[in-house]
C-alpha cells in the first residue's frame, strides 16, 4: 500500500482550508434555499392548478389532492438531478483539462456563480406570478451553472491537500457550507414561507418569497470573490507539490495509483461499492430533504418556520460531527466513521416514525403544535450524515491521482444526483400510492438500511498514516 511505519509531518493549513470552504459555503447557500422552498412552490402551483382552487381553497381542500400532485413534484425536482447527473462529470473532467492563468477550476467557479446568483430571485417571481414555464426554466437554468460550479468547486479542496489530511479538511469544509446554509435558515424563520402559503391570492407578499433568494444570490457572488482573490490555484499548485507526492505514497488505498495503468482490480472493486453505497443513502437524505417543507406543512399542519428550525438543530449537530470525524477516522478508519453515521442515522428514522402532529390547534392560521420528538430526530440525523460525507468524498478522491480529481469528483457526484433524480420521483409514487405521509421516515430508513449493509460488507477499512496537522496559532498561517 505504500505506507511506512513511522510518522510523516504533513500540515493542514486551517486558514488556507477555510477560504477553500467559501466555495462550499455558496454551494449550500443556495441549494438550502432551492430545497427549502421550490418543493412547496410547485406543490401549492400544480395543486391549484389541477383542482381550480384559489389558495385558501387549497388550504381547505381534502388532503389528499396535496398528496396526489407529489409525484408531479417528484418529476420536476429529479429533471433537474438528470441534467446534474451529466453535466457533473463533464465540467469535472473539462476542468482537470483546463489551463489558464487563473487555474484550472476558477473559471467554471466564477461563471457558474454569476449567472446562477442572476437566474436565482426570478424563481419566485415567476411563482408569485403563477407562472409555471418560466420557474421551471430559471430553475433549469439556475442548475445547470450551478453544476458548472459545483464540481470544480468541490475539487479544489484535494486539489491542494494531500491525501491523509482530506479527512480534517473536508470537516473544515463542510463546516463553511454549513454556515451558509444557515443565513438561508435564519432567514426562513421569519420569512415564514406558510404565511405566504396560507394567505388568500391577493394577500400574497412577493417579499416574503423574494428576499431569501435574493439574499442568497448577494452572498453567492461575495464568497466567490472571497475565493477568488485569496485562492492562487496555479501558485499553490506549484508550492505544493511535494506535499502532494508525499501524499501519493501515504494513501489509504489497497493498491497504488499509477496513471500510466488501468485502475486496480481491488482499487476498483472499493470505488464501485462506495459510489454503491452512497447512492443508497443518498436516496434517503434527499427524500428527507426534498419532502420535509411539505411533511410539515401538510401533514403536520405546522408552521414552516418549524422546518428552518429542524435544520439549524440538524446543522449545529452536522458542524459537531465535521469536527469530530477526522479525529474519529485517524482511531478507528474512514470505513467505520462512515458506518457509524449510517448506524446513528438508521436510529434517527426510527424514532421519526413515532412522530405525529398533535390534535392541540394554536395561532390564527390554525396550526397544530409541533411535535418535539422530530427535534431529537433531526439532531441525531445530523451527526450521524456529517460522520458519513465527511468521509465519504476523501474516499473517492484517494482512489486517484491529482491529474483526475475532477473526473473521480464526478463519480461521486454521478453517483449522488442518479439517486437524487430517482428518490423523489419514486417517494412520490409511494405517497400516492400510500396515502400516506408517514411513509417518509419509513422510505429512508430502510434505504440507509440497504446502504449500511453494502458499506460495511464490501468496503474494507484502509487507514492512512498518521499525519501531523497544524495547530493553535500555526493554523493562521497563511503560507
Amino acid at each position: 500500500m505504500g505506507n511506512d511505519s513511522k510518522t510523516t509531518t504533513l500540515k493542514l493549513n486551517g486558514k488556507r482550508t477555510a477560504l477553500i470552504g467559501f466555495a462550499f459555503f455558496g454551494i449550500l447557500l443556495l441549494w438550502q434555499v432551492y430545497d427549502s422552498w421550490c418543493p412547496t412552490f410547485l406543490t401549492d402551483i400544480f395543486a391549484r392548478r389541477m383542482y381550480g382552487l384559489s389558495s385558501a381553497g387549497l388550504k381547505a381542500s381534502d388532503p389528499s389532492k396535496i398528496l396526489n400532485v407529489q409525484w408531479i413534484v417528484g418529476i420536476i425536482m429529479a429533471c433537474d438531478n438528470l441534467a446534474a447527473l451529466i453535466l457533473l462529470p463533464l465540467f469535472g473532467s473539462l476542468s482537470d483539462k483546463t489551463h489558464s492563468s487563473i487555474g484550472k477550476r476558477m473559471p467554471y467557479i466564477l461563471t457558474g456563480t454569476f449567472v446562477a446568483a442572476v437566474a436565482f430571485p426570478f424563481i419566485p417571481l415567476f411563482f408569485h406570478k403563477n407562472n409555471i414555464a418560466g420557474m421551471v426554466v430559471m430553475m433549469a437554468i439556475v442548475l445547470m451553472f450551478m453544476m458548472m460550479y459545483r464540481n470544480p468547486a468541490v475539487a479544489l479542496m484535494p486539489d491542494i491537500t494531500p491525501k491523509p489530511l482530506r479527512a480534517k479538511a473536508n470537516g473544515i469544509i463542510n463546516i463553511m457550507g454549513y454556515l451558509g446554509g444557515a443565513f438561508a435558515t435564519v432567514l426562513g424563520i421569519f420569512l415564514k414561507l406558510s404565511d405566504y402559503i396560507n394567505s388568500g391570492d391577493e394577500a400574497r407578499n412577493v417579499w416574503t418569497i423574494e428576499i431569501p433568494f435574493i439574499v442568497a444570490s448577494i452572498l453567492m457572488v461575495i464568497s466567490a470573490m472571497v475565493l477568488f482573490f485569496t485562492i492562487k490555484e496555479n501558485k499553490l499548485a506549484e508550492e505544493l507539490k511535494d506535499e502532494m507526492e508525499e501524499g501519493e505514497r501515504l494513501a489509504a488505498v489497497e493498491t497504488p495509483i499509477d496513471d500510466d495503468k488501468p485502475m486496480s482490480a481491488a482499487n476498483k472493486r472499493m470505488l464501485l461499492a462506495i459510489l454503491g453505497a452512497e447512492f443508497l443513502w443518498f436516496m434517503a437524505d434527499n427524500a428527507i430533504g426534498t419532502y420535509i417543507g411539505n411533511y410539515v406543512i401538510y401533514y403536520l399542519n405546522s408552521s414552516s418556520s418549524k422546518t428552518m428550525i429542524l435544520t439549524i438543530l440538524g446543522g449545529v449537530a452536522s458542524v459537531a460531527g465535521f469536527a469530530t470525524a477526522g479525529a474519529i477516522a485517524d482511531k478507528i478508519g474512514r470505513k467505520w466513521t462512515i458506518s457509524s453515521g449510517l448506524a446513528v442515522t438508521i436510529a434517527a428514522y426510527i424514532v421519526m416514525c413515532f412522530a405525529r402532529p398533535t390534535e392541540v390547534v394554536v395561532g390564527a392560521n390554525g396550526e397544530f403544535s409541533f411535535p418535539t420528538l422530530l427535534f431529537v430526530v433531526w439532531a441525531i440525523k445530523g451527526y450521524g450524515m456529517a460522520l458519513v460525507h465527511n468521509c465519504s468524498f476523501p474516499m473517492v478522491v484517494e482512489l486517484c491521482s491529482s491529474k483526475k480529481i475532477g473526473k473521480f469528483t464526478g463519480y461521486y457526484y454521478s453517483a449522488s444526483m442518479s439517486a437524487q433524480t430517482i428518490t423523489p420521483i419514486l417517494l412520490g409514487l409511494v405517497f400516492k400510492a400510500s396515502g400516506k405521509w408517514g411513509a417518509l421516515p419509513i422510505y429512508a430508513g430502510i434505504l440507509v438500511i440497504l446502504s449500511f449493509t453494502l458499506f460495511t460488507v464490501l468496503v474494507k477499512n484502509i487507514k492512512a498514516q498518521k499525519v501531523a496537522n497544524v495547530k493553535g496559532l500555526e493554523a493562521l498561517d497563511g503560507d
